[in-house]
């Protein structure tokens, strides 16, 4: 068994990628689901389960930032659900401290690892990880401009025709600082730092597919542990 880590620039096509090696090789894809799964091997229920990823960093990123927060708590959706008043259902929210939330992804990625043949994008895992022999860690990333492209066609911007390319290249940007600011503040690390990775891919030479083959066949060659 052996696990993939993927570290993806925004707009490069990383989880694509990273859907098209777990059907490849039949491995599963760590998300909130597969967070669940693993709940039990670290002592957790499913409603104790939280996934907070770069994109829930950023999401309250600048709110933390305009009122200059020390300690900053996260809002998340805990999947519990209950009944109000006049008994309708809906999911219950919480606040939650961003460092209990860390530790929580944390050993669910551990917990992952120890079931092997999984696909784990983002969240740290090239840091939780890397000490680990069967592991793969890769980077995907392409030029900011073909990035930009990609994100301008498949998510639409929302604001008039003539801004769609300036929206598109600040989202990236900001995607891109969040998520250098996740890893370097709660794992230390730069995430550009290619010795964090044994394959760095640039899907504007390569493609999608054969980015998953090259990934798909740099797996297969790595050693397992003993």
């Amino acid at each position: 068994m052996a696990v993939i880590t993927i570290s993806r620039q925004y707009g490069s096509g990383g989880d694509e990628i990273a859907s098209r090696v777990c059907k490849m090789l039949g491995w599963r894809y760590f998300d909130k689901k597969l967070m669940i799964e693993v709940a039990s091997e670290i002592g957790l229920s499913e409603s104790e389960i939280i996934d907070f990823s770069e994109a829930d960093y950023e999401a309250r990123g600048f709110l933390e930032r305009l009122f200059s927060r020390r300690s900053a708590r996260v809002i998340v959706e805990t999947g519990i659900q209950a009944r109000d008043i006049a008994g309708a259902m809906s999911v219950q929210v919480e606040q939650l401290d961003e460092e209990w939330c860390i530790r929580m992804v944390r050993s669910a990625i551990q917990a992952a690892y120890k079931q092997g043949d999984v696909v784990i994008v983002g969240r740290g895992g090239q840091a939780i990880l890397q000490e680990k022999p069967d592991v793969l860690h890769v980077r995907v990333e392409a030029p900011f401009e073909t990035r930009v492209s990609r994100v301008r066609y498949e998510e639409p911007s929302g604001l008039a025709p003539g801004f769609e390319l300036q929206a598109a290249r600040e989202k990236v940007n900001e995607r891109d600082k969040a998520t250098g600011d996740y890893l370097r503040r709660f794992y230390n690390i730069d995430w550009a730092d290619p010795k964090l990775y044994h394959l760095v891919i640039d899907t504007k030479k390569w493609g999608i597919g054969p980015a998953a083959c090259l990934i798909v066949q740099a797996v297969t060659c790595l050693p397992q542990a003993g």
